[in-house]
C-alpha cells in the first residue's frame, strides 16, 4: 500500500494541478479522503453510484475520476448524493479528480492519447483556456474518410456513435486539431479556421457548429464526449498504480453522449 497524501502530492505535481486554471466545479486534485492508505486505484470518467460500486467491486479504496464529485455544482448532500457519501465513506474510499490539468497533459492527457489512438502526430497547441491550451494540432496527409473509420474503430468500445459533418470522398486532412470532451464551440471553431485547420476532432459541439464548419470548409468529426475522455483517467490510474505497485483498474460505463 501507499499513503494517499504522498499519492497525491505526485499526481498534482504531475498534472501541475496547482496552475492549471478550470471550472470552478471541477475543484481538481484530492476531493475526499480516505483514512490513509491506498491498496487499490479504480478509474472512471464519470462520478456516480456506478463508478463507486465499481470501485468496490474492484477492491480498490481511490477513485480517479475527470468529472469528479461537484461537477453538477454544489448542493444539499440528500437523496443521491447522500448515498454516494454513505458508499464512499463506509468502503474508506478516496476520490481525486483531475479535468483541465488531464486534458492537456502531453504524455497522459486525453488529447495526446486520442492522436496517438488515431496515429497522428501533434505538432503544437490548440483550444486556449485563460492562460493555457488545452488541444493540440498537427499536420498529416490522410483521406479524412479513412480518419473518420479509425476513429469509429477506437470509439466502438465505449458506447457511442461517431458523427461527422458532410465529407466528400476526396477530401484529404491535411491540417487538424483534437480538443476531447466538449470542444467544439464557436470560439474554438473560430480558431481552428483562423490557423488554418480542415480537420477538427471534438468529443462534441452544439448544434450550429456543424453549419458554421461546413459554410468554411472546415470538417469536423464528433467522437463523443464520453469515449475522448476516457483514456486520460485510464493512463493516470494505470500510472500510478505501476508506480506504486498497486492494482489498478478502469471501470467502463458509457454515456451514449
Amino acid at each position: 500500500m501507499v499513503s494517499l497524501h504522498k499519492l497525491v502530492e505526485y499526481a498534482d505535481e504531475l498534472l501541475e494541478t496547482a496552475e492549471i486554471p478550470d471550472y470552478p466545479a471541477a475543484l481538481n486534485g484530492l476531493q475526499l479522503e480516505n483514512s490513509g492508505d491506498i491498496k487499490g486505484i479504480a478509474s472512471a470518467v464519470d462520478f456516480s453510484t456506478k463508478s463507486i460500486q465499481g470501485t468496490i467491486d474492484a477492491g480498490a479504496n481511490l477513485l480517479v475520476l475527470h468529472h469528479g464529485m461537484f461537477w453538477n455544482g454544489f448542493g444539499q448532500v440528500t437523496g443521491p448524493a447522500y448515498r454516494r457519501m454513505s458508499l464512499l465513506i463506509e468502503h474508506d474510499i478516496a476520490v481525486y479528480s483531475s479535468h483541465l490539468p488531464l486534458d492537456r497533459h502531453p504524455r497522459m492527457g486525453n488529447n495526446a492519447l486520442l492522436a496517438k489512438e488515431l496515429d497522428l502526430r501533434p505538432t503544437g497547441l490548440f483550444a486556449k483556456y485563460d492562460t493555457i491550451f488545452i488541444g493540440i494540432n498537427g499536420e498529416s496527409d490522410i483521406a479524412t474518410i479513412a480518419l473518420v473509420e479509425k476513429t469509429k474503430e477506437f470509439v466502438k468500445d465505449y458506447g457511442g456513435d461517431v458523427r461527422t459533418t458532410s465529407i466528400p470522398e476526396t477530401r484529404r486532412t491535411k491540417r487538424w486539431a483534437i480538443c476531447s470532451g466538449a470542444g467544439a464551440s464557436t470560439d474554438t471553431v473560430k480558431e481552428a479556421l483562423k490557423m488554418g485547420i480542415d480537420t477538427l476532432i471534438v468529443g462534441e459541439g452544439p448544434h450550429h457548429t456543424s453549419i458554421q464548419a461546413e459554410e468554411n470548409n472546415l470538417s469536423i468529426i464528433y467522437a463523443g464526449h464520453y469515449a475522448t475522455e476516457t483514456l486520460g483517467v485510464r493512463a493516470l490510474a494505470d500510472h500510478l498504480g505501476e508506480r506504486y505497485k498497486i492494482p489498478a483498474s478502469f471501470i467502463n460505463l458509457p454515456t451514449g453522449l
